[in-house]
């Protein structure tokens, strides 16, 4: 008779997670109208919940997801001016250990992002992702966070708000020049240990490009070349888009609609069971809702 433990354990190595991945722990939008931004994401279930200590920077949160928004900029060249339009500027992977993960990037061919930490600051490593995004590394995110450093609570808020219909990260979608699927691919497959979803399994209503799973299984990421015949231009990969899952779609839409938030509805695009997908908002933000099991 085999014993679980052994059997968890071996389950386990079936897909390596050579960084320890858990998960997402913040996705961020660099913009010059926070104030604009924060009204969207109030309308889809998020709450303010904290101010960055020394800059220009605010923490939504809904349930177990946390989002940046960062009107400060990070000074780095490569990111250029902050825009009116919101664009998602960062994603902050959980792992065991940051710094081991960040040096094994680099071992990797990542590339380092100098990070400028004013004082009392958690230094909190970062590589270079598609675009001038930033993937960061946190290891601080169970009993003690990094927003118990960098961020001071907003009185009288609650400090986790729950989430709309069940609502949690579901994934990112990743805009890339042409050709460029399998250099993303080996990317965060080298990276990260990312797999490749297989052709027929699909999630949502918009079912484009190639899907990776992260190792830990908590996320994806939807790779999306232009179409065929367009004329790819240097400097277009971004990230795209945040998607969330819920176990209800169709309720999902409901309570949304309820607060305001429109959805696309014609022909090819229209809310299922499958996903839905909100209708853009501050120049071309949007979000997407994806079927998951809970």
């Amino acid at each position: 008779m085999t014993d679980p433990q052994i059997e968890d354990r071996e389950a386990i190595g079936e897909q390596p997670n050579p960084v320890a991945l858990a998960g997402i722990e913040f996705v961020e939008y660099a913009t010059s109208k926070p104030q604009a931004l924060g009204q969207v994401l109030e309308s889809i279930g998020f709450q303010p919940v904290a101010r960055h200590r020394s800059r220009e920077v605010l923490l939504y949160r809904q349930g177990g997801m946390n989002i940046i928004v960062n009107a400060h900029g990070n000074g780095q060249p490569r990111a250029g001016a902050l825009s009116e339009t919101p664009v998602l500027s960062a994603l902050a992977l959980r792992v065991r250990d940051a710094g081991a993960a960040y040096r094994r990037a680099l071992e990797r061919g990542a590339w380092a992002v100098p990070v400028n930490v004013e004082p009392m600051e958690l230094h909190i490593p970062a590589i270079h992702g598609v675009g001038s995004s930033r993937i960061y590394f946190v290891d601080r995110w169970r009993e003690f966070s990094i927003y118990d450093v960098d961020f001071v609570p907003i009185p009288t808020v609650e400090r986790n708000p729950p989430a709309v219909a069940g609502m949690d990260w579901f994934g990112l979608v990743q805009y890339i020049g042409n050709e460029r699927t399998e250099n993303w691919t080996d990317f965060y497959r080298e990276l990260f240990g990312f797999t490749q979803v297989p052709d027929e399994q699909r999630f949502g209503i918009l079912p484009k490009g190639r899907v990776l799973r992260s190792p830990c299984g908590t996320f994806y990421l939807q790779l999306i070349e232009p179409e065929a015949g367009i004329v790819d231009v240097e400097g277009e990969e971004s990230l795209a888009r945040v998607a969330f899952g819920t176990p209800d779609v169709l309720a999902a839409v409901a309570q949304l609609r309820a607060r305001g938030v429109d959805f696309f509805e014609s022909g090819k695009v229209h809310s299922d069971t499958r996903g839905a997908l909100m209708k853009p908002a501050l120049f071309g933000l949007t979000f997407e809702l994806v079927h998951t099991q809970g």
